[in-house]
């Protein structure tokens, strides 16, 4: 019979997985003003470990989907239509090692920000500013394979279809979101909205585009099937980064001036509830099993946990200095 001693050591190995997050992976985030991406363990409540970039300024990233790979576009150390630096990098980083892997290079400053994994080919959507296109990037050789025009600048956000075959770019100064054919890698239509917009994101049954008004607490809900605005859904404040629950029912979106997140119910398309959150929200992610909504708050160096069955703050997540994109890498064997 094993010793009692020796059973409990056994039953504590088995249940023990080195580095690996009860939530069932790990939250990356970027953190522009230390120009580090930074691993957090949601279900430690802490931040784990951070990657220099190596590079100037990364505002955005995106995770592979079995977890082992962040790409980071290196985008430069200003706002968007503003001068300052033009990044011309992607920086690949291995999360289990917590090192950069590899690098994609445009050769010339685009301004790489918001990257996207197609959901259906696996390719690698990039948002590329300065030369008003989304450029297409194999992640299995790093090499560039093709882009896809938007007909505007300050093409700033990407969102993708389920089904991989529409992209919906938030183009900032002409107020407009352009629709792109990803298969045939082609401007379908430029959609009229504000005169400035901020942000993209897309409902789980891909009817629904919504981005933000910048002059008017607004939400654009902008119908794929007319590829026109359907309606404005108020809001109490200016919204800015927003995130679709996993069951479709619910969008979360920051409100950076207000120090507030929205929860927008989607069947009744009206706010139904709000969060108070540390200062200037960015960028918000709900976890893929739907349990806790993240929110960057990047003047507080902070992550909002938000418990999505009651809508409330549930904890505080320290980050690093104006933390702002914000990525979901699943649990694998090799975390």
């Amino acid at each position: 019979m094993m010793k009692p001693a020796l059973l409990l050591l056994v039953v504590m190995l088995a249940l023990f997985k080195p580095c690996a997050s009860h939530a069932g992976g790990f939250l990356l985030v970027a953190n522009k003003g230390d120009q580090t991406m930074g691993i957090i363990d949601p279900a430690a409540g802490q931040q784990l470990a951070t990657v220099a970039e190596d590079g100037i300024t990364g505002h955005e990233l995106v995770a592979s989907p079995d977890g082992r790979f962040a790409y980071v576009p290196i985008y430069g150390n200003a706002g968007v239509g503003s001068p300052g630096t033009d990044g011309s990098l992607i920086r690949v980083i291995d999360v289990a090692k917590r090192q950069i892997s590899g690098t994609v290079d445009f050769g010339a400053g685009v301004r790489p920000h918001c990257a996207v994994i197609g959901p259906k080919n696996g390719l690698l959507y990039v948002t590329s500013e300065l030369s008003n296109s989304i450029t297409v990037i194999d992640p299995a050789t790093l090499k560039i394979v093709g882009s896809v025009p938007t007909g505007q600048p300050e093409s700033h956000m990407l969102a993708i279809s389920h089904d991989g075959r529409r992209g919906y770019t938030a183009n900032v100064a002409s107020g407009t979101v352009s629709v792109l054919d990803l298969e045939e890698k082609q401007l379908l239509t430029i959609i009229p909205v504000c005169k400035v917009t901020q942000r993209i994101s897309i409902s789980t049954d891909d009817k629904w585009v919504f981005t933000s008004d910048q002059n008017t607490p607004r939400l654009a809900v902008i119908d794929t099937a007319k590829n026109a605005v359907d309606r404005w859904i108020p809001m109490p404040g200016i919204g800015y980064g927003s995130a679709v629950s996993p069951d479709g029912q619910w969008l979360v979106i920051a409100l950076p001036h207000a120090n507030q997140v929205a929860v927008i119910d989607l069947r009744e398309m009206k706010v139904a509830h709000t969060v108070d959150v540390p200062r200037a929200p960015q960028e918000t992610l709900v976890r893929p099993d739907g349990g806790e909504a993240y929110v960057s708050c990047d003047a507080s160096k902070k992550v909002a946990v938000i418990d999505t069955q009651n809508w409330t703050l549930r904890t505080l997540i320290s980050a690093g200095k104006t933390v702002d994109g914000l990525a979901w890498a699943p649990a694998t064997s090799q975390n």
